[in-house]
């Protein structure tokens, strides 16, 4: 159970990680992608968000690389939240797949 704290800081993090995405995908053509959770530690030191990409056939390697570059998008976000928070949290990236997960079992029901 999230304190309400969490949950402010969460959808904090989530929309502004949306707005740094959306720059820099335009920089590539044909990839969406968007954010769909971050959970926030209790201590608001690490958070873990969640990236839905589209096409999913890129998902891993997207996420591979903006872990890899997680640095530069820290510091993004830290010139955005610098006034709203005291420490920025550490940032991890996983890919949420619970679309093509939803889309499988459509799939599946309708083969029956």
């Amino acid at each position: 159970m999230d304190t309400n704290r969490q949950q402010k800081v969460n959808r904090l993090i989530q929309k502004e990680l949306s707005e740094i995405f959306l720059l820099d995908a335009k920089k590539m053509p044909g990839v969406l992608i968007s954010v769909t959770n971050v959970r926030v530690s209790p201590d608001l030191g690490i958070a873990h968000a969640y990236l839905s990409i589209f096409p999913s056939e890129k998902a891993n390697e997207l996420v591979k690389n903006i872990n890899e570059n997680v640095k530069t998008v820290r510091y993004d976000l830290g010139k955005r939240l610098r006034t709203q928070l005291r420490v920025i949290p550490e940032l991890t990236f996983h890919v949420d797949d619970s679309l093509d997960y939803i889309e499988n079992i459509d799939r599946l029901l309708k083969d029956q």
